[in-house]
């Protein structure tokens, strides 16, 4: 982001990064350099989106008790909703695209202008945007999804915390399971075998398999939802979502998860967003933020610690995402089969 969000003297600038320099190094709250802060997150807390998550970094989660960060209080805090919607797809275009919106609190940034809280809005949804929307990442359904995140506390590190949020929602969306559905004139025979209903309409009846996913069924006109108990199917691609690890770079060294002072003291920060789908590394993106230089030897050696952080961000973030998928895959049979007794 170019829009800074507090301001620091000269002194507290040099005190922060001299700190930082020293042997060891001394951070306000006395984690180390690789150490992050306490991560929350949570999944399915939007019941009307197809997919939701919460994700806070330096805070509980719960709405209680909060981790000083830096002296500041406060952390990180990151909602983002998922809602698929039906997309008109053309001859040429293969659907699944997916459009991001980020907006921000103005209790996030209190001290800042409407125009400057714009420009971060901007900033974040065309990062946001350009690593989602990708081509690679594209969904394999004919539904546009629509990420919607709101960043209700910043206190450092809210890329991290975003793209963190974003995943957490993308893994908890589910796709609708779909029945096409035929019109015909009456006394016609139905195409591809559908069992012929009231009005001379024909169900195609495909197992459970969303008519929106093949051409080849040109005759379906509509479609209807299927009713079953874990509300549809998981994404295919949702292997592929980056996590993000930001460095924040000083002269000879690097630190991870930044606070509002922190970031405030250096120059020169990369976002480096990760993927391992099944176990492979791919680098989605890499960018620099900040007034600082660097050269390629550098960001080639900062590019290859990240891959480090982030495998491990990685393995614990799909730890606790499984952890939910089985909570909430419990708690939706229970109450599915409830209802219908």
């Amino acid at each position: 982001m170019a829009t800074q969000t507090i301001s620091l003297s000269k002194a507290e600038k040099s005190y922060i990064q001299s700190s930082l320099l020293s042997d060891p190094p001394l951070r306000l709250d006395g984690r180390s350099p690789e150490d992050y802060r306490l991560i929350a997150l949570e999944t399915g807390v939007a019941p009307l989106a197809n997919g939701s998550g919460r994700v806070c970094i330096g805070r509980s989660g719960r709405g209680g008790d909060t981790e000083e960060a830096g002296g500041a209080g406060g952390g990180t805090e990151v909602v983002v909703g998922v809602k698929l919607e039906v997309d008109d797809v053309g001859e040429e275009d293969d659907g699944g695209k997916v459009v991001c919106t980020v907006s921000c609190s103005p209790a996030a940034y209190p001290s800042l202008s409407s125009n400057q809280l714009d420009d971060i809005q901007s900033d974040l949804t065309a990062l946001l945007g350009s690593v989602l929307s990708h081509p690679s990442l594209r969904l394999v359904i004919s539904w546009v999804a629509r990420v919607d995140a709101v960043v209700f506390a910043d206190g450092g590190n809210v890329v991290d915390c975003l793209m963190l949020a974003c995943r957490a929602a993308l893994w908890d969306t589910k796709v609708p399971r779909t029945r096409g559905v035929e019109y015909r004139a009456p006394g016609k025979s139905g195409a591809g075998g559908g069992a012929e209903g009231e009005e001379g309409m024909d169900v195609d009846v495909q197992g459970g398999r969303s008519a929106l996913e093949s051409r080849d069924v040109s005759r379906v006109t509509d479609f209807e939802l299927t009713d079953y108990w874990d509300e549809g199917e998981v994404l295919d691609v949702r292997d592929a979502w980056p996590v993000c690890v930001t460095l924040n770079v000083l002269p000879s060294m690097h630190f991870l998860d930044a606070t509002l002072q922190e970031e405030a003291s250096v120059p020169l920060r990369i976002h480096v967003m990760y993927a391992f789908p099944n176990g492979k590394p791919i680098l989605q993106t890499a960018r620099l933020v900040g007034t600082g230089t660097s050269d390629m030897n550098q960001i080639r050696g900062l590019i290859k610690h990240a891959e480090k952080y982030a495998r491990n961000v990685w393995a614990g973030l799909e730890a606790k995402l499984n952890e939910e998928e089985a909570r909430r895959g419990i708690k939706a049979r229970e109450k599915f089969y409830g209802r219908r007794r």
